[in-house]
C-alpha cells in the first residue's frame, strides 16, 4: 500500500477538488511510529467535530488571541503617527516603521518553532510563558521614551511573543473543523477586527484624558484578562506526534505548488501592511484633522471584521486559495489608489474597500497550508509557510518608508506596495495550478 493511501490528505477529508491529488502529495519518510499512530489518527481525523461546546471554545479562545495579537499590532499605524508628532519627533518615518515592520516579522518568523514544538506536544507551557512575556512587554512600552528602547520592547518583544501565540492557536482550531474549516478559521480573525477597532478609538480618547503612559496601561490590564481566558480554553483535539526531521522540513518544498505558494505569501507580504501603516500619516497630509486620522485606521479595521467572515464562507464554498485570490486582488488595486484620495471621503472610502478585503489572507493562508499534506505535520509545515512570509513582513513598511522620505508622497510607495501585493495574487493562481493540475477547481 502506498503512502499517499495509507494516509489521508485534508483535502480527501473535506472533498477538495483536485485531479491530480496523489501527484502534489509530499512524499515525507516513512516513520516507525506511523504504525502505532496511523489507525487512531485517521480515525480521530476523519470525525472531526465541526462543532460542539469544545470546539467552539477553541474558535472563542482563538479569536481571544487573535484580538490580543493582530488586534494590538494591526494598531500599529497610531503609534507610527504618535511617535512621529511626539515621542520620536526628529526620528525619520522610515526608521520608526522597522518597530511596526520587526512586529509583523516576528509574529510569523516564531511559527518555525512553534509548529514543530505544537507536533511534538509542546503547546501549553510555551504558549502560558508568551502571554506573560506580551504583558510585560505592554507595560514596558508605557516606559519607554527612545527608539532603541521602543523598538526592543514594542517590536522585539511584543512581536516575538505573537507569533509564539499565534501559530499554534490557528493550528488548534484545524484540528477541530474539517468541512466548517474556513467559518471557523474566518471567525477566529473577528477577533483581530474587534481588537483593530477597539485599540485605536481607545487610544483616540484615553491619551488627551490620562496620556499616552496610562493608556499603554490600559492597554496591558486588557490583554492580561483575553489571554488569561485564552489559557483556560484553548485545547487541542489530536495527540502529538512524532514526525521525523527537525524544525525545518527541505522535503515539503519538493511539493512545487508548496514552494509557490511561500513565495507568494513572501511578495504579498511586502505590500500588505504598507496603507494601514501609513494612513493616518497620509490623511493628514491632505488636510483631515489629526484627531480624526486616528478613526481612519478604526473604520478600515471595522470593515474587515465583515470581510472576514464573508471570505469564511465563501471559502468553504469555492475553495481558501480561490477566495484569497478575489480578495486579495481587490487589497492591491486599493493599495495602489489609496495615495490618490484628494479629500475625507475619498480616503474613508478607500479605507472601507481596503479593510474589507485585506482580511481575507490573514483569515485563510493557513487552510491551503495544511491541505499540501498531511495533518500530522500540518503544525511545521504551517509554521515554515509562516517564517518564510514574515521576510516580507519585516523589509515592507521600511521600503515603502524609504520611497515615501525619497519621493516626499505616498503615489510611489503605493505602486510598489500594491504592484507586490498584485504579483504575489498571480503566484497563487500558479500554485492553485500545480496542485490542481487544471486552470480551474475548489483549492
Amino acid at each position: 500500500m502506498s503512502d499517499s493511501e495509507k494516509f489521508p490528505t485534508i483535502e480527501s477529508l473535506q472533498g477538495i477538488d483536485s485531479a491530480s491529488e496523489s501527484k502534489h502529495i509530499l512524499p515525507y519518510d516513512r516513520q516507525k511510529t506511523e504504525a502505532d499512530f496511523d489507525h487512531e489518527f485517521r480515525t480521530r481525523l476523519s470525525e472531526a467535530p465541526d462543532g460542539g461546546i469544545r470546539a467552539w471554545l477553541a474558535v472563542f479562545a482563538t479569536a481571544l488571541v487573535t484580538f490580543s495579537t493582530f488586534g494590538f499590532l494591526n494598531s500599529w499605524g497610531i503609534f507610527q503617527a504618535y511617535y512621529e508628532g511626539n515621542l520620536l519627533l526628529h526620528t525619520p518615518p522610515s526608521t520608526i516603521a522597522w518597530i511596526g515592520s520587526t512586529q509583523y516579522a516576528l509574529t510569523y518568523l516564531p511559527a518555525l518553532a512553534t509548529g514543530r514544538m505544537f507536533d511534538l506536544g509542546y503547546f501549553k507551557i510555551p504558549f502560558f510563558a508568551a502571554s506573560c512575556v506580551l504583558v510585560m512587554c505592554t507595560f514596558l512600552t508605557a516606559e519607554c521614551t527612545q527608539f532603541w528602547q521602543l523598538f526592543l520592547t514594542q517590536g522585539v518583544g511584543l512581536g516575538a511573543s505573537c507569533g509564539f501565540l499565534f501559530s499554534p492557536a490557528i493550528v488548534i482550531v484545524s484540528q477541530w473543523f474539517s468541512k466548517r474549516r474556513g467559518l471557523a478559521l474566518s471567525t477566529t480573525t473577528v477577533g483581530a477586527a474587534l481588537g483593530s477597532i477597539l485599540f485605536p478609538v481607545a487610544a483616540q480618547n484615553l491619551i488627551p484624558l490620562i496620556g499616552f503612559r496610562w493608556t499603554i496601561r490600559v492597554f496591558g490590564f486588557m490583554l492580561m484578562a483575553t489571554m488569561g481566558m485564552a489559557n483556560i480554553f484553548l485545547k487541542r483535539r489530536l495527540p502529538p506526534t512524532k514526525v521525523r526531521g527537525g524544525l525545518f522540513n527541505l522535503k515539503a518544498f519538493r511539493n512545487k505548488a508548496y514552494s509557490t505558494y511561500c513565495v507568494s505569501g513572501i511578495m504579498i507580504l511586502l505590500g500588505l501592511y504598507t496603507e494601514l501603516t501609513y494612513i493616518s500619516v497620509s490623511a493628514v497630509t491632505i488636510g483631515v484633522s489629526k484627531s480624526f486620522s486616528f478613526y481612519i485606521i478604526a473604520i478600515a479595521n471595522a470593515a474587515s471584521a465583515f470581510g472576514r467572515l464573508s471570505s469564511g464562507l465563501l471559502g468553504d464554498k469555492i475553495g481558501a486559495l480561490n477566495t484569497m485570490v478575489i480578495y486579495t486582488a481587490i487589497t492591491g488595486i486599493t493599495t495602489v489608489a489609496w495615495p490618490f484620495a484628494k479629500d475625507e471621503s475619498q480616503l474613508i472610502a478607500v479605507a472601507i474597500i481596503h479593510g474589507f478585503s485585506i482580511g481575507a489572507y490573514i483569515s485563510l493562508y493557513s487552510a491551503p497550508a495544511v491541505a499540501m499534506g498531511r495533518m500530522e505535520d500540518a503544525g511545521r509545515r504551517v509554521g515554515m509557510f509562516m517564517s518564510l512570509i514574515g521576510l516580507g513582513g519585516v523589509a515592507g513598511p521600511p521600503i515603502s518608508g524609504l520611497i515615501y522620505t525619497a519621493t516626499g508622497g505616498f503615489i510611489d510607495t503605493g505602486y510598489y506596495a500594491g504592484g507586490s501585493i498584485i504579483f504575489g495574487v498571480a503566484l497563487l493562481l500558479v500554485a492553485r495550478y500545480l496542485h490542481l493540475g487544471r486552470l480551474w477547481g475548489k483549492f
